[in-house]
């Protein structure tokens, strides 16, 4: 998924219906792209250029990764 994606725009965190943000990939990790929901500290794996949004799909993240993840979120 690319930063200017409409897509972007329009996807909402299936718990809270707020905005979603967009994560690069970690450099020398296997971890891909993912969605992130800064609010509640849930991450949604995005799968061959597909977000999984559902409510089961996102992990719950420490609050030592999530500030690290709020460093990775694309402007």
């Amino acid at each position: 998924m690319k930063p200017d994606d409409p897509l972007l725009r329009i996807l909402a965190c299936p718990l809270d219906k707020g905005p979603l943000h967009l994560l690069a990939p970690e450099a020398g990790s296997a971890e891909g792209e993912s969605l992130y929901n800064p609010r509640l500290h849930r991450r949604y794996p995005i799968v061959d250029g597909i977000p999984q949004l559902l409510p089961s799909s996102g992990a719950q993240v420490t609050e030592d990764e999530h500030e690290k993840l709020l460093k990775r979120m694309v402007p």
